[in-house]
């Protein structure tokens, strides 16, 4: 069991000022894998201090050299890759094989596309040719707090911190309380690649511990947040008293639009994406809309499906999901299936209770729905685990009434092999990102939602413009 309970701050591993033990909890087994102190006040205001101090520095070092540092970076990312790896199947409980692909590999992707990015980035240029004395500057906003979640922490992380170094902010980091081992390691990957003191600080902590004290905190200019929309409302509400930039990736209830022409392998796409990462993704495609005339056998394929998805602890090779992240989501995705059979809605597959064999760890029969009504709760609430619900739909206009009658707006997803009709529904989808026939978004997209779904975008020259102010100059000399 680690037990390590530094902080990162200002490029040294420092103790605690009053330590505060926490134990973070493997899923898998309900057993304690690790030990950590909860930073309080004077912690913060410490990584805060430092982060503020290196700013100007920082700042005015040339781009050239901060994207050499996050290329430094990149290379020390893939060769401790298995540490990662190990670190978020334990602590999170995504399987072995997931956590080397996706969950590492996503932190890869995204410090790689941010480098690329960053090289055609234009921090100067001309206002336009009508005015060649005017420049636009793109600078730092400022000290940037990252706040980051538990189900899929290196790819929260890289995303906050790729863009803010790009950006030229300095940053403090508090990760989630639930998977902070792999922050710790990401913290040490900074210091070897050599990043000035102060620039990248770690904290850990807890919401209303750390994440509020870094929200209202006056010398931080912006906060990016990943994770509930509850909380993110709380953010906003503490961030607007010193009117600091916010920049919000919250829940979602996915819409994936199944007409009767969509390709052959599409209810199963839909299924296993769902199921991807134990359902803990707040761009799960959570209610499938079918056409009524395939609707029967979409229930009948979607239930056969997810029948033939294993469950297993996150430390056994092999393609299965493991546990959601913690008793409390365990015990609410448990009430959400009930409810959704209480309330009349066809229980296809799974259901209350553990699998079969697995009598400990926080494991969750993968659960599908059919019959399910605009009003039920299960179609109404991010359940954030292995739990699709099926809805029925005529025409392509009640297609789009039902998805977008949802306070979310992350994202969307349609099949459907008539090319007119998918532009029409991108057009009309509420969502900030709309994919279609399981065609993924390419390099450099920007990730992000609207409505409760957050503000702001994540992700390649999209997520630098997010960390940084536009400055208007006039009377710009000739160089």
């Amino acid at each position: 069991m680690l037990e390590k309970r530094e902080f990162y701050i200002n490029g040294e591993w420092v103790s605690p000022a009053k330590p505060n033990d926490y134990h973070v909890i493997d899923p898998s087994t309900e057993e304690p894998c690790a030990v950590i102190s909860l930073g309080d006040q004077t912690d913060t205001d410490a990584a805060v201090a430092a982060a503020k101090a290196a700013l100007p520095g920082w700042m005015a070092t040339p781009p050239a050299e901060r994207i050499a540092l996050l290329e430094k970076l990149l290379e020390i990312y893939q060769a401790r890759a298995e540490d990662l790896a190990t670190a978020m199947s334990t602590e999170m409980g995504a399987p072995l094989e997931l956590s080397r692909t996706s969950q590492v590999g996503a932190g890869t992707w995204h410090l790689s596309n941010f480098i690329k990015a960053a090289k055609e980035f234009k921090f100067e240029q001309p206002l336009g040719d009508h005015a060649p004395n005017d420049r636009i500057i793109r600078e730092a906003v400022g000290v940037a707090a990252l706040i980051t979640p538990w189900n899929w922490p290196m790819n929260q992380v890289t995303l906050k911190v790729g863009a803010a170094v790009v950006a030229g902010c300095t940053m403090v980091l508090k990760p989630s309380e639930e998977s902070p081992l792999d922050a710790m390691i990401f913290a040490e990957m900074m210091d070897e690649a050599g990043f000035p003191k102060g620039v990248f600080n770690l904290v850990n902590g807890n919401g209303v511990g750390v994440g509020s004290q870094l929200s209202c905190h006056k010398d931080i200019d912006m906060v990016s947040f990943t994770g509930s929309t509850r909380a993110g409302t709380l953010i906003s509400k503490a961030a607007a008293d010193t009117l600091k930039k916010v920049h919000l990736e919250l829940g979602g209830k996915g819409a994936n639009l199944i007409f009767n022409d969509a390709d052959d392998k599409a209810v199963k796409r839909g299924v296993l994406h769902m199921m991807n990462n134990t359902g803990q993704s707040c761009n799960a495609p959570s209610r499938m809309l079918v056409q009524s005339d395939v609707y029967d056998k979409a229930v009948e394929e979607a239930g056969k499906v997810a029948a033939q998805v294993t469950v297993g602890p996150a430390s056994q090779e092999g393609r299965h999901i493991g546990p959601v992240v913690n008793e409390t989501q365990f015990n609410k995705i448990q009430d959400l299936i009930q409810k959704g059979i209480d309330e009349g809605a066809r229980l296809v597959a799974g259901g209350t209770g553990r699998p079969d064999g697995l009598n400990r760890g926080f494991f969750v029969k993968p659960t599908v729905f059919a019959d399910v009504t605009p009003d039920m709760t299960i179609a109404r609430e991010e359940i954030f685990g292995p739990v699709l619900s099926i809805m029925k739909f005529d025409t392509e206009e009640q297609a789009v009434q039902i998805a977008n009658d949802t306070v979310y707006g992350l994202t969307n997803y349609v099949q459907s092999q008539d090319g007119a009709r998918r532009n029409r529904l991108a057009r009309q989808l509420r969502s900030g990102m709309v994919e279609m026939n399981g065609q993924g978004r390419a390099a450099g997209s920007p990730f992000g939602g609207m409505k409760q779904s957050g503000n702001g975008r994540e992700g390649g020259m999209y997520g630098i413009e997010d960390f940084t102010e536009i400055k208007a100059v006039s009377g710009w000399a000739a160089e």
